[in-house]
C-alpha cells in the first residue's frame, strides 16, 4: 500500500493538487455557480471520506481539506493549462510511486470530482446539466490523467 510517507512533502503537493486542479478547470469552464460548485468539490471530498475504499492513498488524499493552488495566470486559458499541468504532475507521480489499483483510484476520483462539480449548476438546454465546455473541460481532464 502506498501511503503520504512515500512521497516527498513537495511530491505530496502535486499530488493533492490534482483533484482540486480539476474542480478549479470546471468552475472556471462557464460563468456563474461558482458557489454551488466550491460545495460540490467539498462534497465530494466528504463523500469519498464516507466511502473509506481500500486504497489507504485515496484515504489520505480526501482526508486533506480541498486548497487550490493559487497562481495567477494573465488568461482564462493559462490558468487552465496550469491546472491541468497540476494534474498530469500529480497522476505521474501517482503513477510512479502507487500501484495500478490506487492509480485508477486516483484517476477515478479526479474524474468523478470534476462530474460532480459540473452538475452541481444545471446548464439550461442540456440534459444532463453540464454544459457543452464543462463537457469538453472533463475530456481535457481525462486526457491529463491518461485516462477516457
Amino acid at each position: 500500500m502506498t501511503t503520504h510517507a512515500d512521497f516527498t512533502e513537495e511530491e505530496w503537493d502535486k499530488v493533492l493538487e490534482g483533484p482540486t486542479s480539476a474542480g478549479m478547470i470546471i468552475t472556471t469552464a462557464e460563468r456563474g455557480g461558482t458557489f454551488r460548485e466550491v460545495f460540490a468539490m467539498a462534497k465530494a471530498y466528504t463523500e469519498a471520506r464516507q466511502e473509506h475504499g481500500s486504497s489507504e492513498l485515496l484515504d489520505e488524499i480526501v482526508a486533506h481539506k480541498p486548497e487550490t493552488d493559487r497562481t495567477r495566470e494573465h488568461s482564462k486559458e493559462e490558468m487552465k493549462e496550469h491546472y491541468l499541468g497540476n494534474i498530469r504532475d500529480g497522476v505521474s507521480l501517482v503513477e510512479a510511486k502507487a500501484t495500478p489499483g490506487e492509480l485508477g483510484d486516483y484517476r477515478l476520483f479526479v474524474v468523478t470530482l470534476a462530474k460532480k462539480v459540473a452538475a452541481a449548476k444545471k446548464e439550461k438546454g442540456s440534459d444532463d446539466g453540464i454544459s457543452p465546455a464543462e463537457a469538453a473541460a472533463i475530456t481535457e481532464i481525462e486526457g491529463a490523467l491518461g485516462a477516457s
